[in-house]
C-alpha cells in the first residue's frame, strides 16, 4: 500500500515516518508539512519524496497517516477521504463537533478506511484485556487515570500551541475514552466534571446501557508520579 504523511512534528518523527519506512508491505511515498523544509529534512533520511502540494501527495497514495494538530488535521482528513483515500488519523480527530462529523461523514460517503492511533488501545497487551473484559460482559462502573510529565518533565510534545491550550482533556482524554467504551459502551453523557491543580481534570461519565464511569487526567503531574 503507498502511504504518505501529512506533519512533521515530533511524533511525525518519533513514530510515522520510522514505521513507514521500515514496514515491508508499505510504500512510504511522501511526506507534506505546512513548512516545506521541515517536509524535506524529515523525508531525506527515510529515502522518500518531500511534497510541495497536498493535492500532488495525495494523487500519488492509497492511504495517509496524518501527525498535525487537531484543527489542521480535521480539514485535510476530509479531503483526503473525498479523494478516496484511507485515513490513520491522530486524537483528537478535531476540537468541534461539526469538524468532527465532517469527517466522519465524509469518510463515511466516499467508502474508506479510517482509525484513530491510540497508542494505548492498540498495544498488544492492553488490546487483549481489554477485549477479554469486553467478553465478560456485565459492568457497571470503571475508572481510567492518566497522570502525565508532558509539562513537568522533558517531554518533546510540551511546545505544542494546542496542547498548552487545550490540556489534558484533549490530549490524554481520548486515550481514556479508548479504553472505557469498547468495555461499557459509548458516552451519552458527563454527569459531573471539574478541575484540580495544574490543570487537572476529573469527570463522571453516563455510558449508553446505565454503566458510568470516572476519568481523572492530568498532563503537570510531578514526574516521579506520572
Amino acid at each position: 500500500m503507498r502511504i504518505g504523511l501529512l506533519g512533521t512534528g515530533p511524533w511525525a518523527r518519533a513514530a510515522h515516518a520510522p514505521a513507514l519506512a521500515a514496514h515491508r508491505e508499505v510504500e512510504f511515498t511522501g511526506v507534506w508539512g505546512r513548512r516545506p523544509e521541515a517536509a524535506a529534512e524529515l523525508a531525506a533520511p527515510h529515502g522518500t519524496r518531500a511534497y510541495d502540494d497536498v493535492d500532488a501527495l495525495l494523487a500519488d497514495v492509497d492511504a495517509v497517516a496524518v501527525a498535525l494538530p487537531p484543527s489542521v488535521q480535521a480539514e485535510l482528513a476530509v479531503r483526503a477521504a473525498r479523494a478516496g483515500r484511507h485515513l490513520l488519523l491522530d486524537k483528537p480527530v478535531a476540537t468541534t463537533v461539526a469538524e468532527a462529523r465532517a469527517v466522519a461523514e465524509a469518510v463515511r460517503a466516499a467508502g474508506v478506511a479510517s482509525v484513530v492511533f491510540f497508542t494505548t488501545r492498540f498495544q498488544s497487551a492492553t488490546e487483549a484485556w481489554v477485549a477479554e473484559q469486553a467478553a465478560r460482559g456485565g459492568w457497571f462502573t470503571a475508572r481510567a487515570e492518566w497522570l502525565g510529565a508532558v509539562f513537568t518533565g522533558d517531554s518533546p510534545y510540551a511546545a505544542s500551541p494546542w496542547r498548552r491550550e487545550k490540556g489534558a482533556l484533549w490530549d490524554v482524554g481520548p486515550h481514556a475514552l479508548s479504553v472505557l467504551m469498547p468495555v461499557l459502551g459509548d458516552v451519552e453523557r458527563v454527569e459531573a466534571a471539574g478541575r484540580g491543580a495544574g490543570g487537572t481534570v476529573h469527570a463522571v461519565l453516563r455510558h449508553v446501557g446505565g454503566a458510568s464511569s470516572a476519568v481523572t487526567l492530568s498532563l503537570t503531574a510531578p514526574v516521579a508520579a506520572a
